[in-house]
C-alpha cells in the first residue's frame, strides 16, 4: 500500500507540472493567435469589438498569474476553452470527433505489435539458433530502417491504387452512415487494415528485439536454471518463468507507447487522410489555435500519466519483489 500511495503522490505532482508547462508553453511561441485571426476578417472591426473576440476566445490582458489561476480553475471544471479555429464548437467536442479514430487506429496497431512483437522474441529466444531467431533481427532491422512515411505511401501505392485491395482514404466509406451494423463494421476494418498494418510492420520489430534481449539476460538467471533442473515442463519454464520477468521492460514501454495512440499517428493520419488527433493537432499549431493545442497536449500528458501508474500497480503482479520495498 505504501508504494501505490507514493507513486499516488508523485503522479499528481507529474499532473501539476504538465498542466502548468500546457499553460506556459504555448503562450512562449511567436506569434499572437488573435492578431492571426483578425486578420482574416474582411470587414473593419471596431477596437471594442475587437476587445469583445478577445475575450470570448479566452486572451486577457490579466497578469500571467492570475491568468494561470483561472486555467487551473477551469481545468478543474472541465472546460478547455473555445477552439479558435472551429470557433464556436468547445475543444471537448473538437477533440472528442476525432478521438475514436486515433484510439482505434492507435489501439490496434499497440496491441498487434506488442503481442506478435513480444511472442516472437520470447519464441527466437527460447529456441536460439532456430529459423526464427536466425532470420528475425536482420530482417525486422532492415524493415525499421525505412521511413515510416515512405513504407506507408508504397503500402498506398501498390496495395490501394494499383492492386485497388483497399481504399485509398478515410475510415469508411463515404456512402455509408455511422452505426453498429456488419457493413459499417467491415467497412471501418478494411480502411483500418493498411494504416494499422504499416505501423505493425515498422515498431513490431522494436518490441520483437527488445524482448529478445531481456530473454537473453533472463535465460542465465538461476531460477531458469533451477526450474529446468526440477523437470518442469519446457512451455512453462519458458513463460512462467523466463518471459514472465523479461517483460518488465516491455511493460514499461508499452506505458509509454500510450502516449503515441492519443497523440495521433500524425504521418499515418495524413497519408491516408485517416480522421483523427494527429489533423487537430497539424491544424491548431498551424492556427495558433491556444485552447484546442492545450487541449491536444493536455490529453496526450494525462494518458501517459494514467498509463505508467497503471504499469507501475502491474509491476506489483509482474516482480513480487516491489510489494517489500
Amino acid at each position: 500500500m505504501s508504494f501505490i500511495l507514493r507513486r499516488v503522490g508523485f503522479y499528481a505532482v507529474a499532473i501539476w507540472v504538465s498542466i502548468t508547462i500546457n499553460f506556459f508553453l504555448p503562450r512562449l511561441m511567436p506569434g499572437d493567435p488573435a492578431a492571426r485571426l483578425m486578420a482574416r476578417i474582411s470587414t473593419q472591426l471596431r477596437p471594442e469589438e475587437i476587445d469583445a473576440m478577445r475575450r470570448v476566445f479566452g486572451f486577457s490582458d490579466a497578469p500571467i498569474f492570475n491568468q494561470y489561476l483561472e486555467y487551473l480553475g477551469h481545468i478543474l471544471q472541465g472546460d478547455l476553452g473555445k477552439s479558435i479555429s472551429r470557433f464556436p464548437s468547445p475543444v471537448t467536442d473538437v477533440i472528442g470527433m476525432g478521438l475514436f479514430w486515433t484510439i482505434l487506429l492507435g489501439a490496434v496497431a499497440l496491441v498487434i505489435s506488442f503481442i506478435v512483437g513480444n511472442v516472437l522474441g520470447i519464441i527466437g529466444t527460447w529456441r536460439r539458433g532456430g529459423l526464427i531467431d536466425s532470420v528475425m533481427p536482420p530482417l525486422l532491422i532492415f524493415v525499421g530502417a525505412f521511413p515510416y512515411f515512405w513504407l506507408a505511401m508504397v503500402a498506398l501505392y501498390v496495395l490501394g491504387f494499383q492492386l485497388n485491395l483497399f481504399p485509398l482514404r478515410h475510415a469508411y466509406a463515404n456512402n455509408l452512415s455511422p452505426g453498429f451494423n456488419l457493413t459499417f463494421v467491415g467497412s471501418v476494418i478494411r480502411h483500418l487494415i493498411l494504416p494499422a498494418g504499416t505501423i505493425v510492420l515498422v515498431s513490431v520489430g522494436g518490441w520483437a528485439l527488445g524482448m529478445r534481449n531481456a530473454m537473453v539476460s533472463t535465460l542465465s538467471e538461476d531460477y531458469v536454471i533451477y526450474a529446468e533442473a526440477k523437470g518442469l515442463r519446457q512451455r512453462r519454464i519458458m513463460f512462467n518463468y523466463a518471459a514472465r520477468n523479461a517483460l518488465l521492460p516491455a511493460v514499461t514501454s508499452l506505458g509509454i507507447s500510450i502516449g503515441f495512440i492519443l497523440s495521433g499517428a500524425l504521418l499515418t493520419e495524413i497519408v491516408f487522410s485517416y480522421p483523427g488527433l494527429g489533423f487537430l493537432l497539424l491544424s491548431a499549431v498551424q492556427n495558433l489555435d491556444y485552447p484546442l493545442l492545450q487541449g491536444l497536449l493536455l490529453m496526450t500528458t494525462m494518458a501517459v500519466l494514467i498509463a505508467n501508474f497503471i504499469v507501475d500497480i502491474a509491476y506489483l503482479w509482474l516482480d513480487p519483489r516491489i510489494r517489500v520495498r
